[in-house]
């Protein structure tokens, strides 16, 4: 997915376009999530870009989707960019080091 948003409409409120926005990103991340993985691929990742315009995006994690449309909204602009393209991934397993930290501090 690739697409400039508009925030301003003569008709819908803004509150009510964003939640739209929102909602079309999430329905695109689960379409994506449910397509079968090729071989090999342990789950869908996402390259995810955010900006004023296209020329000025910035990658951002998929998490901060929500947070990057909130801050569109709160700088009152007109429109922005999102960019969403999936990919397969393979998860990679943690260092052992780590594992035997995370044992430690729930024991305290």
């Amino acid at each position: 997915m690739k697409k400039t948003f508009s925030l301003s409409h003569e008709k819908i409120k803004a509150p009510r376009l964003v939640d739209s926005i929102k909602h079309d990103v999430k329905k695109y991340l689960k379409r994506e999530r449910n397509k079968t993985l090729p071989e090999g691929a342990d789950f869908w990742d996402f390259d995810c870009k955010y900006g004023h315009s296209e020329e000025s995006s910035e990658v951002v994690h998929v998490s901060a989707l929500n947070k990057s449309i909130d801050d569109a909204v709160q700088h009152e602009l007109t429109s922005f960019y999102l960019e969403i393209l999936a990919k397969p991934a393979h998860r990679t397993p943690k260092p052992i080091g780590e594992e035997e930290d995370e044992e430690e501090e729930d024991e305290e």
